[in-house]
């Protein structure tokens, strides 16, 4: 099975670079015309069926990318809640002790009122196996996931095969990964990238 990655399109969020978690922001002007600009280019693949988080910015996503796909919205997919930090910014909070300790921390402490960085990727874990339960009931070859960066990043760092770290699969709005699902001999499997989609 090949599975496609997508962070979904910009809102105004992430053009103020603020911590954007369950906020339910639709896309931005901007945020559309980039989506718009990608299929125009054929840079997405292909797909049977889509995944999505329930927040507005990924389906909004998913309608452009593959507007005439069914959907199912996975709960699990959505992105962190970043409770007090939830729509600031670097610049607003850098002189904060406890912000400089989840810093530290290297963003597995829990944000205040929020969810822990190791929740948060367990969550995360949990709504892709929801994914490919469903998916592999329904015997689909090629299905897309249209979610937020740090659900991607906390899925591939689990499964893929090459072991990076979280933050080494960072991308951009509107990016994303191909993929393929490699099943192991112990009935686990793992995830190999095959290509980037910028």
């Amino acid at each position: 099975m090949e599975i496609i990655f997508i962070r979904h399109g910009k809102t105004a969020g992430n053009e103020k670079k603020v911590y954007l978690g369950l906020t339910d922001e639709s896309l931005s002007e901007k945020g559309k015309e980039i989506i718009r600009n990608n299929v125009a280019r054929n840079i997405y693949p292909d797909c049977e069926f889509v995944y999505t988080s329930p927040l507005k910015r990924c389906i909004e996503s998913k309608n452009i990318i593959y507007p005439h796909k069914k959907h199912m919205i996975i709960e699990d997919l959505k992105e962190c809640d970043f409770g007090e930090y939830e729509y600031l910014t670097y610049e607003d909070l850098k002189d904060f002790p406890q912000y400089q300790n989840w810093i530290d921390s290297n963003g597995m402490a829990a944000f205040p009122k929020g969810e822990s960085g190791s929740d948060f990727r367990k969550r995360s874990v949990n709504g892709f196996t929801q994914v490919l339960i469903h998916a592999q009931k329904n015997k689909y070859n090629k299905i897309a996931v249209v979610c937020h960066g740090g659900t991607i990043m906390s899925v591939l760092e689990k499964f893929e095969e090459s072991q990076k770290n979280f933050y080494d699969w960072q991308i951009k709005n509107g990016e994303g990964f191909l993929t393929e699902l490699k099943p192991k001999q112990n009935n686990g499997f793992k995830l190999k990238a095959i290509s980037k989609i910028i």
